[in-house]
């Protein structure tokens, strides 16, 4: 299975890059950058690293050699900044990824794209409309709304995280619906209170704001390099276990024609099934209210 990281020298690009060497899959890994010298010190050290996983070959390479990869993962961005709202990257962004989509689209790459570049649901609904791609080929990671999520969770019940789950739906960002039906501790449903709730609310709803407030010219490198990794293996071992991603919803929650944050199923093809989560009807509204937003951020990239 070849994977293609564009943006390979940026924080997030080589950490799912170092993620994926230390699973017991043989990929074949190529890392594409503008920045020549950081990709050959990437490689350099990452190929050290080879024989402690099952990866077969790291490279660098150009952008010719992504067109015949099974899924290439996009994390290319102009450098994070003080913001309050990963909206203010759009434009920016969009240009960077345009020009790489348009190559790839020139090149008849027909893998999978796992974009990683924010803000993600409105360059995915571009893209999809840029292209002409199926949905099933186009994925947004989305897994830190998620992970973020059982944090707050596990913090206000005082408990490990690995014994929570739930599920964020939605916009990657300020419009994300944290389902409160979904959550569960050791697999069985928990009560929260209103004001364990908060807590777990507070610190999934700002911890973007927070984290950027540091100014440590730094993204979410760890925690997204091995959602990454752990999102292509889920293409490369399908199971029936949903993982969260922003996919283009066809009609589910109500919405159509844009991408937003839902637990799916992944497989070889990249999106086999959307599994849509029972959300309470001010969530229901919520997702529906946001995916007007996303329309409408989409359709202002008129390039």
């Amino acid at each position: 299975m070849k994977i293609a990281i564009i943006g390979g020298a940026g924080g997030i690009g080589s950490s799912v890059a170092f993620n994926l060497l230390r699973t017991q899959t043989p990929y074949e890994i190529v890392i594409i950058d503008n920045r020549d010298n950081m990709i050959v010190s990437h490689v350099m050290d990452l190929q050290d690293a080879l024989s402690l996983g099952g990866a077969s070959s790291i490279v660098g390479g150009q952008m010719s050699d992504a067109f015949d990869a099974d899924v290439v993962v996009l994390s290319a961005a102009v450098p994070l900044t003080l913001n309050t709202s990963r909206d203010v990257y759009l434009a920016a962004n969009a240009d960077i990824v345009g020009g790489i989509v348009d190559q790839l689209v020139a090149g008849g790459f027909a893998g999978i794209l796992l974009l990683m570049t924010n803000p993600v649901d409105p360059l995915l609904t571009w893209i999809a409309r840029r292209t002409g791609w199926s949905r099933q080929r186009l994925l947004g990671y989305t897994l830190n709304d998620v992970q973020r999520f059982r944090t707050g969770i596990a913090q206000a019940l005082g408990v490990a995280p690995q014994r929570v789950t739930c599920w964020v739906v939605g916009e990657h960002g300020a419009g994300a619906v944290q389902v409160r039906s979904s959550i569960r501790l050791d697999g069985e449903p928990v009560t929260l209170t209103d004001e364990q709730f908060a807590h777990a609310l507070d610190y999934a709803q700002n911890w973007y704001v927070r984290h950027v407030a540091l100014d440590s010219g730094r993204t979410s490198t760890w925690s997204s390099g091995i959602g990454g990794a752990l999102m292509i293996e889920a293409m490369a071992h399908p199971t029936s276990a949903p993982f969260p991603a922003s996919v283009i919803l066809e009609g589910e929650y109500g919405v159509f024609g844009i991408s937003s944050s839902t637990p799916i199923l992944l497989g070889a093809y990249g999106l086999e099934k959307v599994i849509e989560s029972e959300l309470a009807s001010d969530e229901l509204q919520q997702i529906q209210s946001v995916a007007a937003k996303i329309d409408e951020l989409s359709r202002s990239l008129n390039h």
